[in-house]
């Protein structure tokens, strides 16, 4: 069943909207989740979450992407989950690793000020992110924003662990630059 199809049974508040959402992007949400948690429980628990605000929020919302609407969700919920097990204990997932990795170039929000800029942080590397090509883009968003490992980076887009690892690198010190350019102090 295709997305525009999925969320029409959304709106008709018809409980079938969740059951093709499973079957359709039920593996990919869980993968996301897992990435993030590295615990099969906390990410199928997260998958359901998902499921449960998808059907609290469509409608009003009418997504054309069904599948990157309902990643995006799955990534916050599991992020917040992420940040609550943190604050109790330290876990070394893939998630933590690509932060730890980001930190080196990316101002934190410690600060109400800082906090507020944060729309205008996320466009400045969305613009530094358009000026790269397009794989170095992809192993970008695939380690930082669905927190794939290098490896698993290395493999979908058929390169080598190494070229992964200095694309990620010369990506981040791009970023550093191009944001320091902006004003940002990092």
């Amino acid at each position: 069943m295709n997305d525009q199809k999925i969320v029409e049974l959304y709106w008709q508040r018809d409980e079938s909207a969740l059951q093709h959402t499973a079957a359709c992007y039920g593996a990919a949400l869980t993968a996301v989740a897992r990435r993030i948690l590295d615990d099969p429980t906390e990410s199928e628990e997260t998958v359901n979450d998902t499921y449960l605000k998808a059907w609290n929020v469509i409608p009003p919302h009418k997504p054309t992407k069904l599948g990157a609407f309902l990643a995006k969700i799955t990534r916050e919920l599991a992020i917040d989950r992420y940040r609550r097990r943190r604050a109790e204990k330290r876990a070394a997932t893939q998630y933590a690793l690509s932060l730890e990795e980001l930190s080196e170039c990316i101002p934190g929000g410690e600060t109400p000020d800082e906090a507020l800029d944060c729309k205008a942080l996320t466009e400045a590397i969305g613009a530094y992110l358009a000026g790269v090509k397009p794989a170095v883009r992809q192993a970008f968003v695939g380690r930082y924003f669905f927190a794939l490992s290098l490896q698993e980076i290395a493999d979908k887009q058929g390169v080598t662990l190494s070229w992964v690892k200095t694309a990620l690198h010369r990506a981040r010190v791009g970023l550093r630059e191009h944001l320091e350019k902006e004003g940002y102090s990092v």
